[in-house]
């Protein structure tokens, strides 16, 4: 009976809390280069943004132990669904809602990871403030 596994009391470990960041990270890096591809002049205003968060990704993957995709899509977060305004809004209303569930982590964060997680939700902000 034991070999069926009905009766093995191993669980699996519970995902990391911070794990929810990283994806958020990877998806707003994903439609600031959608936006570039779409609008190139855009390059230099959000290319550093889009550097940023697949940056913290990778000190967060770094943190939770979690290994990152290879390659992350762009043409799934496609902003650009317009014209340059309603990306940048687009763009923006994204990254009020990542930092404020940076801020969220960053409340619920251990002490050893609070000073990161405040750190990407500072930047999430001077983001929307870039793209405005």
């Amino acid at each position: 009976m034991t070999a069926c596994g009905l009766f093995d009391d191993r669980t699996e470990p519970a995902p990391d809390p911070l794990a929810p960041l990283i994806a958020e990270a990877l998806h707003l890096a994903a439609q600031h280069e959608a936006a570039i591809a779409s609008y190139p002049e855009l390059a230099d205003r959000l290319g550093p943004i889009a550097q940023a968060h697949r940056a913290h990704a990778a000190e967060l993957a770094k943190v939770t132990r979690v290994t990152l995709p290879s390659n992350t899509p762009t043409a799934s977060a496609s902003p650009a669904t317009g014209d340059l305004r309603a990306t940048l809004a687009a763009l923006r209303t994204a990254e009020q809602q990542g930092q404020d569930s940076a801020r969220q982590a960053c409340v619920q964060a251990p002490e050893g990871r609070a000073a990161l997680v405040g750190s990407i939700a500072a930047a999430r902000a001077t983001h929307v403030e870039v793209v405005r």
